[in-house]
């Protein structure tokens, strides 16, 4: 597949682009040539559409709860009805309802994983079929990209945000199979892991004070990642997942096997667990878990 930057003629959908770091991404796919299927709830996505035309884009509206399959199924159709193609499918819609584990609420729990988890695998799946349909009918490859929205939240157990944090690594783990699973077919699937000052966020990064002409937590340090990986110029980069904030983009590695443990006999017994296992932690920091805490401490 030819390389490149340019998305002309490309159609994305991208969820939640009624604002924050939808809204930017959103735009910077339409400057990079991309027509765009916007999605949000009723009537939040209508400034987006109206800036995108402002510029020379095209941009249309599908309205909806990303939870629902109805909305998956309408964000598709529109791409297609509306301008003959679906190329990239950018997730990124989501919602929090931080407490302590103790404290969380069955429904609290339900709406996180629903909107997040739910929402991400709706609109890939039906991409996916899709994609599927016309690479059978053609005989070719299709160009596909799908852009999950994952978080650090997965890597670092965030304490007070055991629905989010489980969302987020759910959606690592679909982005991973999705591009395991298409990568035949052409399509390429990546995750990012933004740190962007959004209305959802907001509480977490409070206000800028780092005096920088731009803030290192605008979505405006994202959205160009996004357009990236969308492109034709991206074609070797699958199964992926970025850090980006401020400047800075940050490629994961897979996590890496610290210490192996082996039966004294045919099987384990309590005190050879005891032996190894346990005398294995004895000496040290048990501050250390599977916890990617490094990943936190990346500064720009």
């Amino acid at each position: 597949m030819a390389g490149g930057l340019d998305l002309d003629g490309r159609v994305a959908v991208v969820t939640g682009a009624g604002a924050g770091l939808g809204r930017a991404e959103a735009v910077a796919l339409a400057r990079a040539g991309a027509r765009i299927v916007l999605n949000d709830l009723p009537g939040a996505a209508d400034g987006a559409a109206e800036e995108i035309r402002s510029i020379g884009g095209s941009a249309v509206v599908a309205a909806g709860d990303v939870g629902e399959r109805s909305t998956a199924d309408l964000m598709v159709a529109t791409a297609l009805d509306e301008f003959g193609s679906l190329d990239i499918v950018v997730n990124n819609a989501g919602v929090t309802r931080d407490r302590m584990l103790f404290n969380l609420s069955d429904d609290e729990w339900d709406l996180v994983i629903r909107v997040h988890l739910r929402g991400h695998f709706l609109l890939t799946r039906n991409a996916a079929a899709h994609w599927r349909t016309v690479s059978k009918e053609t005989g070719a490859p299709v160009y596909g990209r799908i852009v999950n929205t994952a978080s650090e939240a997965f890597l670092c157990g965030s304490p007070g945000q055991a629905n989010y944090a489980a969302a987020k690594a759910g959606i690592s783990a679909l982005t991973l199979s999705a591009a395991r699973g298409l990568a035949k077919m052409g399509v390429r699937a990546n995750a990012i892991c933004p740190r962007a000052r959004t209305a959802m966020t907001e509480v977490v990064f409070g206000e800028d004070q780092s005096g920088k002409d731009v803030d290192p937590y605008s979505p405006d340090h994202v959205a160009p990642l996004v357009a990236y990986l969308a492109s034709p110029d991206a074609d070797a980069i699958n199964g992926q997942v970025f850090v980006v904030y401020g400047g800075m983009v940050a490629l994961l590695a897979p996590p890496v096997v610290e210490q192996r443990f082996d039966s004294g006999g045919s099987v384990w017994d309590l005190d050879d667990l005891a032996k190894q296992v346990g005398g294995y932690f004895v000496d040290r920091d048990p501050s250390l878990s599977f916890s990617a805490d490094s990943v936190m401490k990346l500064t720009v």
